[in-house]
């Protein structure tokens, strides 16, 4: 399996699929494009132990999945409908959900995407210790969206702290706007795992969170190859760095993911085995 693992954030909403595909047959299809997905969908509610089994059957062996943490582990409230449960409780329920892809082999790693509010203090640190402590024997990956976890006075301590704690820096690649968003940080924090995550840099787009469609409005946007050629050394710095790397693509609002993270595949000059096969191509 090749150290660089390419791939998007969710697998329903791409142009990958014949007209009138399935849901519940897309994943197949998606798995013989690219080698890895972040489950998202594990953000809004934990899985069913047995849907997740179905995930592990629908794709192949060296397949990856990077798994969204449950919103209320993350700080963004409990969602309308969702039952009352004790901290414990879904950190039990997150693990159970897990168990095929551990056992499959095919858990990359957790990702705990904190709340753009969620900022630098002692009460949030102390939290992220918790979180560490809980999912202990897990590969968990901390993206931040304060930009106060790297203002001067913090930006070593915040990557010495993840790195004492051996938890994944999450690298980010979006707009710089206020204090809701994080630099491009260039840095390891695990032996093992490095995880890039491309939200698009419509700057514009980034602050209307007041707008019923600020989601569709944030990551409408289109790498150029310019861009994505800029991040060809980077990948290749933090390859030399970690085994493995993960580059995943976040802006989909307007169907762009897709076409990027291929692009990226061909910048890279990487050619994956063990997909599988495809029957057509629809690129």
């Amino acid at each position: 399996m090749s150290m660089i693992q390419i791939g998007l954030c969710g697998w329903g909403d791409h142009d990958l699929y014949p007209p009138g595909t399935p849901s519940r047959e897309k994943l197949a299809i998606y798995a013989s494009h690219f080698p890895v997905v972040e489950l998202d969908s594990s953000f809004y509610a934990i899985p069913p132990i047995d849907r997740v089994k179905r995930w592990v059957q629908d794709t192949p062996e060296l397949f990856r999945f990077v798994v969204k943490a449950y919103r209320e582990l993350t700080g963004h409230g409990k969602p309308k409908g969702a039952p009352d449960r004790t901290w414990k409780q879904m950190v039990d329920e997150m693990i159970e959900s897990m168990t095929p892809l551990v056992q499959s082999q095919k858990l990359s790693m957790l990702l705990f995407q904190f709340p753009s509010w969620y900022d630098c203090n002692k009460k949030h640190v102390q939290y992220i210790r918790r979180v560490r402590e809980a999912f202990r024997d897990f590969p968990v990956a901390i993206e931040f969206r304060h930009q106060s976890w790297f203002y001067p006075q913090y930006y070593d301590k915040t990557l010495a702290f993840l790195e004492k704690e051996k938890l994944i820096h999450v690298i980010c690649d979006e707009p710089q706007v206020l204090e809701g968003s994080v630099p491009l940080v260039l840095h390891t924090t695990h032996p093992d795992y490095a995880l890039v995550r491309f939200h698009g840099r419509n700057k514009e787009g980034w602050s209307a969170s007041g707008d019923p469609n600020w989601r569709d409005i944030r990551y409408a946007y289109c790498y150029s190859d310019e861009e994505l050629l800029e991040w060809v050394d980077k990948v290749y710095w933090l390859k030399e760095r970690v085994q493995n790397v993960t580059l995943l693509f976040n802006n989909n609002s307007q169907g762009d993911a897709a076409y990027n993270a291929k692009r990226m595949i061909q910048l890279l000059g990487i050619e994956y085995e063990g997909l599988h096969p495809r029957q057509l191509e629809f690129f």
